[in-house]
C-alpha cells in the first residue's frame, strides 16, 4: 500500500509518499481502508518535533512512527477473529495514534471508533473526531456547566465550533468570539452571544463569565483573569496536549 512517511524530523518536505507493507488485523482489531484523514496541528507538531520535549515520547533522534495521521474515515476491509461489532463494509470513522496517512490501517475494536453517519461524508466524518475530542476533554475540567456562562474564544476553529455545541447540550449559555466572516456560522451552531474580536475585546468589555475557554491558545489567564468571575475558571487547548 501506499503511504506519507518520514523518517526525519523537520519541515513539510521530510515526508514522502512510498510504498510500505499492508497491515494485518490482529484477533480483536479491524482493518480500514482510508477513504479520508487530515492534517491536523498535533501531525505537525509531531513532524517538527516542536516543542522538542515531544521526542522523549516520539523518538529522540528519529520518529519511532514512521506514518503521521489521527484522524480518519473509511470502510472495513477485513475483521479480526473476535471481533463482533464491525463487519466488512461498514463504514467508520474515529482516531488512531498514528498511521492514518496511509491507505489502510489496523484499529482495535474497543478503540475510538464509530460507524459513519449515514448522512455524513467521509469527508466530513474524518474532520470531525480531533477538535470534538479535545473540546469534551477540556470541558469536563469544567463541569459541571449547566446554568453556567462560558466564552469561547476562537469559536470557528476545529475544538472551537466543537465547544459551543457541546457547551450548548451541557446547558451552558455560550458566549462565542470569533472573525466578522465567521459571526453567521458560530450562531448557527446555537451560541447564545457572538462577539466579532475585530470589533470588540471581550477582556475590555466588562463582562465577566463563569468559565473562559481558548480552544486557539492564543489568550491567557493573566489576560482575562478580570473577566471571570469570582472562582471563575480559565482552560486552554494547550494544557490538554
Amino acid at each position: 500500500m501506499r503511504a506519507v512517511v518520514h523518517d526525519r524530523y523537520g519541515a513539510p518536505d521530510v515526508l514522502r509518499l512510498e510504498d510500505v507493507e499492508r497491515p494485518v488485523p490482529m484477533d480483536d482489531e479491524v482493518l480500514i481502508k482510508i477513504h479520508a484523514t487530515t492534517v491536523s496541528r498535533t501531525d505537525c507538531g509531531l513532524r517538527s518535533a516542536k516543542p522538542f520535549i515531544t521526542r522523549f515520547f516520539t523518538g529522540l533522534r528519529q520518529p519511532k512512527r514512521r506514518i503521521l495521521g489521527m484522524e480518519l474515515a473509511g470502510e472495513v476491509e477485513a475483521v479480526g477473529a473476535a471481533v463482533t461489532e464491525f463487519e466488512v463494509g461498514d463504514h467508520v470513522f474515529g482516531v488512531t495514534g498514528s498511521g492514518a496517512h496511509a491507505e489502510f490501517v489496523c484499529m482495535r475494536e474497543s478503540a475510538p471508533l464509530a460507524h459513519k453517519p449515514a448522512g455524513m461524508s467521509f469527508d466530513q466524518a474524518a474532520a470531525v473526531c480531533d477538535g470534538a475530542s479535545l473540546a469534551l476533554a477540556c470541558l469536563r475540567t469544567a463541569d459541571p456547566l449547566k446554568g453556567r456562562s462560558i466564552l469561547v474564544y476562537g469559536a470557528s476553529g476545529s475544538v472551537g465550533t466543537a465547544a459551543v455545541q457541546l457547551a450548548k447540550y451541557f446547558g451552558a449559555d455560550v458566549t462565542a468570539v470569533c472573525n466578522t466572516k465567521n459571526v453567521e456560522l458560530v450562531k448557527s451552531l446555537g451560541a447564545d452571544e457572538v462577539i466579532d474580536y475585530t470589533q470588540e475585546d471581550f477582556t475590555k468589555n466588562g463582562k465577566t463569565y463563569d468559565v473562559i475557554f481558548d480552544a486557539v491558545g492564543k489568550h491567557s489567564f493573566r489576560r482575562c483573569r478580570r473577566s471571570l468571575k469570582p472562582g471563575g475558571l480559565y482552560v486552554e487547548t494547550e494544557t490538554r496536549r
